[in-house]
């Protein structure tokens, strides 16, 4: 019970983290560095924005498991008992939700001037499809680097930080390319427009479904890790 508590604790506060996180490296790149919106100052932010994700990873690994997304808990939660499932939809989601609506009122708070987070440009659709793709491909990548692929933590990091980025890039001009319902749900929320159809189908069910979809099509491809084990153990036996 203990553990669960800190955990749940542990998802809040690496929530409201990750929306600071976000917003203060564009502040310190357009605003300290005074750098533009072109391919040098792009360039400055997603390196940073690497460097951010290589810290969570590390937090995540301190905290035995504390994440600030939503789609990453419920993908391991689906793979797990119903025990976990409840308590991911239950306790761990909500925790996220409400750190990144505290992280973004403090920041509209502490920077008036912050901005006011995604937005859909695209019609509703079109931003779904969107979402749920990248919804997906984020989560194969991280089932397939959890099959203790050979590799230190450096290099597992690695290939999931610029697999996301990528992802990122390819969805910015559309929807954001956020790939996470909670901190999105800061924002739409701080705007007012959180329980519009367009945010809760294009942030919420788009990519649950997306990572739904990874987990099954992933058990189809993979089979678990203990049955290939019991399956060589058996081929060595005979």
């Amino acid at each position: 019970m203990v553990s669960k508590t800190r955990l749940i604790v542990s998802d809040f506060i690496v929530s409201i983290i990750w929306v600071w996180n976000g917003a203060l490296i564009k502040m310190f790149v357009f605003k300290v560095l005074q750098m533009g919106h072109d391919s040098r100052g792009e360039f400055m932010r997603q390196s940073l924005t690497v460097m951010s994700l290589f810290f969570f990873a590390f937090l995540a690994k301190v905290t035995k498991g504390a994440s600030f997304n939503p789609l990453a808990v419920l993908s391991s939660a689906i793979s797990g008992d119903f025990s976990q499932f409840l308590f991911t939809i239950g306790t761990r989601i909500p925790a996220q939700v409400i750190g990144s609506i505290t992280a973004v009122r403090l920041l509209i708070d502490t920077f008036p001037e912050i901005g006011r987070g995604p937005r859909l440009n695209v019609d509703i659709h079109k931003g779904a499809l969107t979402e749920g793709l990248l919804a997906f491909g984020v989560v194969t990548i991280s089932l397939g680097l959890a099959r203790k692929i050979p590799g230190s933590f450096f290099m597992k990091t690695w290939i999931s930080s610029i697999s996301k980025l990528s992802l990122h890039i390819l969805g910015s001009d559309l929807t954001g390319g956020c790939m996470n319902p909670a901190s999105v749900m800061g924002w739409a929320y701080a705007r007012g427009d959180h329980i519009t159809k367009e945010h809760i189908l294009v942030y919420w069910l788009a990519p649950i479904q997306g990572a739904l979809l990874a987990v099954w099509t992933f058990k189809l491809l993979f089979r678990p890790q203990k049955q290939d084990e019991k399956e060589k153990l058996k081929g060595k036996t005979d």
